[in-house]
């Protein structure tokens, strides 16, 4: 399941990179993962509980990214489902990020000054070799 999470976002994150609608998105992810997209938030939130595993956090932080308008309400509807919320919202914002295509600046400032020196370094590096602005 592990696996299977991983390559479901990746392609999620690829798709959106690549300019692919929301509907395509979520129509590939439910016929090649097996995901149920279906479910909108408001029917999630009532019974969801802290859930590490990827069949309990996954199609939850896809959903969230789904059902956004924009970089900020992807994460604002990630952690409004509370559980696992830290890795919902770092799934749901890759998605989102490659979808709307930016991270509003006061957020991309605000989490870049709280990295530690090795990690903007790593980020540095990843800039350079992808020609990706990701600071």
């Amino acid at each position: 399941e592990g696996i299977k999470g991983v390559q479901a976002v990746a392609l999620g994150v690829l798709m959106g990179r690549k300019g692919c609608s929301k509907k395509e998105i979520r129509e590939k992810l439910e016929t090649g993962f097996g995901y149920d997209l279906s479910q909108k938030l408001e029917q999630i939130r009532p019974n969801y509980r802290f859930d590490v595993s990827c069949q309990g956090s996954v199609p939850q932080a896809i959903i969230a990214f789904l059902e956004s308008t924009d970089f900020e309400d992807a994460i604002r509807n990630s952690i409004s489902l509370g559980g696992d919320a830290d890795t919902q919202a770092c799934i749901t914002g890759a998605l989102a990020e490659a979808h709307y295509k930016n991270i509003p600046d006061e957020i991309a400032e605000f989490v870049y000054s709280r990295l530690t020196p090795d990690i903007k370094a790593v980020l540095e590096q990843l800039r350079e070799r992808t020609k990706i602005d990701i600071s």
